[in-house]
């Protein structure tokens, strides 16, 4: 969450484009997401270019001396967001209406890439020089701000309180999962470059940009110089689908701004027929949508296989367990009754997890991670496919804290239990002897078979109970009738006042 100075300034951009005559919510944040997408480009390819001179790499600016703009060569450079700010309104406007749009629309070279598919419809919509004048002196400031904050997801927090203004959101289920929590999970995962990641429901792309840092941070030899590594990474890599085009642009641009050229992100209902993929991810990383119930006659016949249910949750789950290859793994976030419900369907959907798939790791998170938008119960189950069984011991963690507090402030806390949790999974060695009173500990695939594949925390921790000491009922009405006495004496020195 972001608050102060910074929460005021996208507030009052917000009221800029009211007056300004754009008051659909999903207008503004389109026209927002395109001129943060321009001025990230201008600051990508200045960090590249610096990247490159520090490597000893060759580079070539996609600003370069001259760019064609339909059957027109003008200077690259006033392209850039850096450059053309500085113009007067009604020159800027002509820059960015003219030059500068079509650049961006027409910026990948394969026309049939996402990026360029998303791109084609994409319209400028700010009416007046005026208006874009305010809204880029606005952005100005506010990357100002951004730059002095200290915090690691500052853009992340960004985008969230953009998307929070979408009234449709809540509906759709398009909140950003916190990046800590999308961050802990890509650790947990540790991806390497040869990995193919998956996220079937990307919104943002927020699982695919963080894995995409966190690969740039670990293996920057292999990306950088390993020639089919770096082409891997760059355009066959990272496949993200979802149904909504406004966040697939987003989404596509946000990859493009983190350094990944061609990233897969497609219109796609990941859950119908339209989604072939089966046997192709080595890692998917997810948050599915928790939005109750679909038409099942949508769903794909191979997932109702596995699990026969309307509920999106469980059938996320069973196409999961498709789109993985044999040894892929998956992190996934779920509601709490994925863990222990009853019916037929949740049952199932457990049992083939745990008897036909290796379950590794269910981490129990409390119920303000989600908060102000949601003050539902999750957790993250980690599995591999293997299609012939492997769960062993299962690892249990009961997360209490993410260093935020857990009402709909979220404001920073010192209590934080994801360095823990990242540690110790990553130590699991270390983790069998540990009793069921602490905060993490194994329990043996027999013992949740026994339990009809109950995966909630709170069947198998147990809870010290620590004897208390009260005072006797004679003690008690002792102190009570000493209480009255104060009382009236107080009362009587009172009414002597008086």
């Amino acid at each position: 969450m972001i608050t102060g100075e910074l929460k005021n300034k996208i507030d009052s951009l917000w009221d800029v484009f009211a007056t300004g005559g754009l008051t659909n919510p999903l207008e503004v944040i389109e026209q927002i997401t395109y001129l943060m997408f321009i001025h990230d480009l201008d600051e990508s390819d200045n960090k590249k270019a610096k990247e490159c001179a520090m490597l000893g790499l060759p580079f070539q600016s996609m600003f370069t001396d001259e760019v064609s703009i339909g059957d027109r060569n003008i200077d690259g450079q006033q392209l850039k967001w850096s450059v053309f700010h500085d113009f007067t309104a009604e020159k800027m406007y002509q820059v960015i209406q003219e030059w500068v749009f079509p650049f961006i629309k027409n910026l990948h070279s394969d026309k049939n890439s996402a990026y360029s598919k998303y791109m084609d419809d994409a319209i400028f919509k700010l009416p007046t020089p005026l208006l874009l004048s305010k809204v880029v002196d606005a952005l100005d400031e506010i990357y100002e701000l951004m730059d002095k904050e200290k915090k690691v997801d500052i853009r992340g927090d960004v985008y969230e309180y953009l998307l929070s203004k979408i009234a449709t959101a809540g509906r759709n289920g398009q909140f950003r999962t916190p990046r800590h929590i999308i961050r802990m999970m890509v650790e947990l995962m540790k991806p390497t470059p040869e990995e193919t990641i998956c996220d079937p429901a990307c919104g943002t792309s927020g699982f695919l940009v963080t894995a995409s840092e966190y690969l740039r941070e670990n293996y920057k030899q292999d990306i950088y110089f390993d020639k089919q590594k770096k082409d891997h990474y760059m355009n066959h890599m990272f496949y993200g689908y979802d149904m909504d085009r406004t966040m697939l642009r987003i989404g596509a641009m946000n990859m493009m701004t983190h350094g990944v050229e061609s990233p897969f992100i497609e219109y796609r209902d990941s859950l119908s027929d339209q989604n072939p993929d089966r046997d192709k991810y080595s890692l998917i990383l997810a948050n599915p949508p928790f939005k109750g119930s679909l038409d099942a006659d949508s769903v794909s016949a191979d997932i109702l296989k596995v699990c026969k249910t309307k509920k999106t949750e469980l059938l996320f789950l069973a196409l999961f367990l498709k789109m993985l290859k044999v040894g892929g793994r998956c992190a996934c976030i779920v509601p709490d009754g994925v863990l222990f419900g009853s019916s037929k369907a949740h049952q199932s959907i457990r049992k083939e997890i745990v008897e036909n798939n290796r379950l590794e790791a269910v981490i129990s998170m409390p119920s303000g991670v989600f908060k102000p938008y949601a003050g539902v119960s999750t957790g993250i189950l980690i599995f591999t496919k293997t299609n012939h069984g492997g769960t062993d011991n299962v690892w249990f963690y009961d997360m209490k804290a993410d260093g935020y507090s857990l009402d709909d402030k979220r404001t920073q806390v010192e209590d934080n239990d994801i360095q823990d949790i990242i540690k110790r999974y990553h130590n699991l060695d270390g983790e069998h002897d540990r009793k069921r009173t602490e905060q993490s500990f194994f329990v043996p695939k027999q013992e949740i078979v026994d339990n009809d594949y109950d995966l909630s925390i709170n069947k198998y921790k147990k809870i010290e109970y620590v004897p208390v000491e009260y005072p006797s009922t004679t003690e008690i009405m002792s102190d009570i009738h000493e209480l009255e006495m104060q009382i009236s004496e107080g009362l009587a020195e009172l009414e002597d006042l008086l």
